[in-house]
């Protein structure tokens, strides 16, 4: 089933009231989280256009059905690169962060692990991950995933924590199901999603086996919290703009001894997989990075060169420069997510999944640029994203002849075009919104040392050492069979 926009909403509004914003209790129609429901929206109803047919659409793998392809698992490298498009070109149309691929990134880290587990232990997960996938593409669910625990002492592992709730852990289990307690923070969309996927975070040992826990849930579900943060942008008056109707929540998610029917658990102590199922969910996140973090520097690229403009700068060396550095940092991105999608491998769930090399490298450019292009838009930008007067003064009886007079410094750009760029740069360089891209820019879907982690674990350097050898004259031989025989997968 494909979901309207309107229908998404009216489900919501439906939902239990379990969100807390400021102290108070609210239900899912408070204005505060609209702006991210919005994003959410656009997912929905471009899903309905003949043109976005089978880049936000693809055909179930279980049934044949059409589907939102935020529900798709991918089955090969095509699907991938699909769903990096799709991204890119949804994060356009919002000015950033789509949100729902945070419910696919996680099935398929469930598609995969729960197989895992299956074929180790003989154990059901995955046929329930299976009827849970049926369900959920069904009914064209958003999903939030939880995954980031509190964690408490970083310098103790959750078994060792003095409050054993700094991650969520096991406190029940029976032939029904399992009670958990704990919290996620920092949970992207939770407030707007129609389930709540939970994941572990990290490796785990034997003494951390009830930390060792995975399952989905609605996100009303009974003894679920949710405290959420809303972010959004000054509302606009008279100039009114599609940025300004999109924003984000984010909420810490509390489990006050929650129960989970068995149904909905797919991991329950299998300690082994903790750190399995923690870098499928990243790694596959990563890749979706590739899509959504260029996109994020098409639009700051995109306000640089209009602001250029606006300040009649825009053939200036130093300004084209920069903008140079936009297109090669986007581009190689997701030049790479392109080529972990066609090194990737077909799982023995049959879930086509990213090589993590390549959508870490992408994945860790962009985290490391990030306030380099914010601070790429200020410079050219200048001091008047942080002093220009309020949106009523270019309408007051008294001041909005000056400014009509004085916001124009390009005699080619009108007063009101050049009043809505410089808007446009404020809402891009120097509100809430603007920050919230900067830090999610380096702490979205792991921060970089964890992508140099993930590489120094996944990448073969020894290879690199045996090249050098070679050319020192230290080894008579290289051996490069495997590049020579290697081949991007087909589809």
């Amino acid at each position: 089933m494909l979901r309207t926009a309107e229908r998404y909403r009216e489900d919501l509004h439906k939902m239990k009231p379990n969100i807390y914003v400021g102290g108070q209790q609210v239900g899912r129609d408070d204005p505060r989280i609209t702006p991210g429901m919005n994003v959410m929206s656009v997912t929905f109803d471009l899903a309905q256009q003949a043109d976005w047919k089978k880049v936000i659409t693809a055909t179930s793998h279980l049934d044949g059905s059409e589907i939102n392809r935020f529900a798709h698992l991918p089955q090969s490298p095509h699907d991938l690169m699909q769903k990096q498009k799709m991204i890119r070109l949804l994060a356009q149309r919002v000015g950033g962060c789509i949100q729902r691929c945070m419910g696919h990134d996680a099935l398929t880290a469930l598609s995969i692990c729960t197989k895992e587990i299956d074929e180790d232990r003989g154990t059901d997960y995955h046929s329930r991950f299976l009827d849970y996938l049926r369900h959920y593409q069904a009914n064209d669910f958003a999903a939030a995933c939880a995954q980031t625990d509190m964690k408490g002492d970083r310098t103790k592992r959750p078994s060792e924590q003095p409050d054993p709730d700094a991650y969520v852990h096991l406190v029940e289990e029976s032939e029904n199901g399992i009670v958990v307690r704990g919290a996620k923070i920092s949970i992207t969309m939770a407030a707007y999603a129609d389930e709540l996927i939970v994941l572990p975070t990290r490796a785990l040992k034997q003494d951390d086996r009830d930390y060792a826990v995975a399952f989905a849930i609605p996100a009303d579900w009974d003894r679920v919290r949710l405290i959420t943060r809303p972010v959004w942008l000054r509302q606009r008056k008279s100039i009114q703009c599609p940025f300004c109707e999109y924003g984000v929540s984010d909420s810490i998610v509390v489990f006050d001894d929650t129960f989970i029917p068995k149904e909905r658990v797919f991991m329950c102590g299998e300690w082994e997989f903790g750190r399995r199922i923690a870098l499928l969910f990243a790694d596959s996140h990563r890749h979706s990075y590739t899509g959504c973090k260029p996109a994020v520097s098409d639009i700051l690229c995109g306000a640089t060169a209009l602001v250029a403009e606006a300040n009649n700068i825009e053939r200036v060396p130093h300004v084209r420069e920069k903008l140079s550095e936009f297109a090669g940092g986007a581009e190689l991105a997701y030049a790479a997510g392109i080529a972990s999608a066609l090194h990737g491998e077909k799982t023995s769930s049959g879930t086509y999944f990213p090589e993590a090399v390549y959508a870490n490298v992408g994945r860790r450019l962009m985290g490391e640029t990030i306030y380099h292009e914010f601070n790429m838009l200020t410079e050219v930008a200048g001091g008047l994203s942080v002093t220009l007067p309020f949106e009523d003064d270019f309408y007051g009886a008294d001041t909005a002849e000056d400014l009509q007079k004085y916001i124009v410094r390009n005699q080619s750009v009108s007063p009101e075009d050049s009043h809505r760029i410089w808007r446009f740069v404020e809402n891009m360089a120097a509100s809430p919104m603007a920050h919230w891209y900067a830090i999610a820019g380096v702490h979205g879907g792991g921060s970089p040392i964890m992508e140099t982690i993930t590489l120094n674990a996944e990448y073969d350097y020894s290879a690199k050492k045996d090249i050098a050898k070679y050319l020192a004259g230290i080894d008579d031989e290289l051996d490069q069979s495997k590049l020579l025989n290697s081949e991007p997968n087909p589809w």
